[in-house]
């Protein structure tokens, strides 16, 4: 499948969404959203993706702006359905590269050879400017990885969560936004529960985004949340049993 939903725009600004997935394994690939942000004449790339889908990725921001306009390049944890594309871009692009500081040492397995390339997010998070507005990496540990993050932008007001919010989507019925958050719940219950590490980190996850002014957030797979179905679900997490709160039924 191949998709591409342009999330925000305004003026100079414009964040687009990307469904690239390997559709000669669709039956067996885990269907992922990649993310650009553009600012005028130079732009973010977020979770690129896997060698699967790189140059389908690369040609759409050639196509977009320019593979020489990527500013940054963000990935939000080390799991190849974001980062195993890094090698190539390492060498594609002259882009900073922004990633969780536990996961770098990690990156030569993945081909990266000059390690001057990458940016080391310490576990606080940051802040960046870009043009007039910023960037907020807002921690997520143990989210499912121990060193994660999402991205805030502060112009469109996305929060782009990661594997947080991810849905495991019947191939029949993919949709792109949630309109109705009860229907929604089954298909991101399994996924959260197993993955995430337990309510301790996903009542923290939720204080450090409510901080912040979010209209919308987009998870790394499944669908959009907008309006009320963004808090809709943050209550949901917030509250979510999961990981290490479940030990004897997984055991």
């Amino acid at each position: 499948m191949k998709e591409e939903l342009v999330l925000y725009e305004e003026g100079a600004h414009k964040c687009i969404m990307f469904s690239f997935d390997d559709e000669e394994h669709e039956d067996r690939f885990l269907s992922v959203n990649q993310f650009l942000i553009i600012q005028k004449d130079t732009a973010m790339l977020i979770d690129p993706g896997s060698q699967a889908v790189y140059d389908e990725m690369y040609d759409a921001v050639e196509r977009l702006i320019g593979i020489d306009k990527l500013k940054f390049i963000f990935f939000s944890h080390q799991d190849p359905d974001v980062a195993g594309s890094i090698a190539e871009w390492s060498i594609a692009t002259s882009a900073k590269i922004i990633l969780p500081g536990i996961w770098v040492r990690f990156m030569s397995h993945y081909g990266v050879m000059d390690m001057n390339r990458l940016t080391a997010l310490p576990d606080h998070g940051a802040k960046i400017p870009f043009g007039e507005n910023y960037f907020q990496f807002i921690p997520a540990h143990f989210l499912h990885s121990p060193g994660n993050f999402s991205l805030y932008d502060s112009r469109s007001k996305i929060l782009f969560s990661g594997d947080i919010g991810a849905a495991v989507l019947p191939p029949q019925d993919v949709y792109k936004e949630v309109t109705d958050f009860e229907a929604h719940q089954p298909f991101l219950e399994g996924f959260h529960r197993r993955y995430m590490a337990g309510n301790t980190f996903t009542r923290k996850w939720v204080e450090k985004v409510r901080a912040h002014d979010v209209d919308m957030i987009v998870p790394q797979h499944g669908a959009v949340f907008k309006d009320e179905h963004t808090d809709a679900f943050l209550t949901w997490f917030e509250e979510l049993k999961c990981g290490g709160d479940l030990i004897d039924e997984i055991y």
